[in-house]
């Protein structure tokens, strides 16, 4: 799927640009988890006061949205002043909404489908015997969510974090942070088991299909565009994750949260200019981004 722009002059432009195609990705921005927590999230606001445990989303635009529809927002460790709390598209151990529920709250849980299938595959291995891996972000909420229900779980996000697997264990059961590229799982699955060459390694692919499907139509882009424009959180792991593979392939890259950030200047003597998303990206910044971006041409 792909825009074709016609050149034209726009009074607000001072820096004029030669012709430029742009190129949306054939999949790009929110996927369904996060439009259903949005969903979810607003059905609860419109009929009591709620607090989300975290950041719903990593995206600032819905963070301004939920706000100015009321939705309170707190922290999994922080007591709530609402009676209903909601639990985010990232999820949560066990025992924290455990916790919640003890402590006299009613609970919204948007967790994404696709993470709670991360976290049944992760238990399932450990029933078995393993010892717990995610090939993740150790800071990440989705992550720590993974964890907290299995307090030796091990976090690898680089090859340097291998050094911290026990050396006698004698089976790994390994799942990963849904929103990793593929390939960058693999790879470390495969310096893990280099590294314990005695050990079982159990692997369940928990990398969602959103995150592939992004992550392939952004490689497609990348073979004909010489710069892509990234939309997103920055602090979203699969909008950056994006931009690196884009780095990665040769291309120009060019990462913003909205259209006001986009300015004239980047592409002069740019002829094919891609545009993609995260999946916490919301449709109406993206098409804000590619209405911006046909007034530079």
């Amino acid at each position: 799927m792909y825009y074709k722009v016609k050149t034209h002059n726009h009074k607000q432009d001072t820096h004029p640009i030669n012709r430029m195609n742009l190129h949306l990705a054939r999949h790009q921005g929110m996927c369904f988890g996060v439009r259903d927590a949005l969903r979810a999230t607003h059905v609860a606001a419109s009929q009591e006061p709620v607090t989300v445990l975290g950041q719903l989303v990593h995206n600032p635009v819905v963070d301004r949205h939920l706000r100015a529809v009321g939705v309170r927002r707190g922290a999994l460790d922080a007591p709530a002043a609402t009676s209903r709390v909601v639990i985010t598209a990232h999820g949560v151990a066990a025992v924290e909404r455990d916790r919640w529920l003890a402590a006299g709250h009613t609970i919204t849980d948007t967790t994404c489908p696709l993470v709670r299938k991360a976290h049944e595959a992760l238990a399932l291995l450990v029933a078995e015997g393993c010892h717990p891996v995610v090939i993740g972000q150790a800071g990440h909420a989705e992550v720590r969510g993974l964890i907290g229900d299995h307090p030796v779980a091990c976090v690898i996000d680089t090859l340097e974090d291998l050094a911290g697997l026990p050396t006698t264990t004698p089976r790994f059961g390994v799942v990963a942070q849904t929103t990793q590229p593929l390939e960058r799982v693999l790879s470390l699955l495969d310096a893990l088991k280099r590294s314990r060459p005695s050990a079982e390694v159990r692997f369940f692919d928990t990398v969602c299909r959103p995150t592939k499907q992004r992550q392939a139509a952004l490689e497609e882009l990348a073979g004909y565009c010489q710069a892509i424009v990234v939309v997103g959180g920055r602090n979203s792991n699969n909008t950056r994750q994006l931009a690196d593979k884009a780095r990665g392939l040769g291309v120009q890259v060019f990462a913003v949260e909205t259209a006001d950030e986009l300015q004239v200047g980047w592409f002069a003597g740019l002829a094919e200019v891609g545009v993609t998303a995260g999946t916490s990206t919301l449709d109406e910044t993206v098409a804000a981004v590619v209405e911006r971006l046909k007034t530079f041409s």
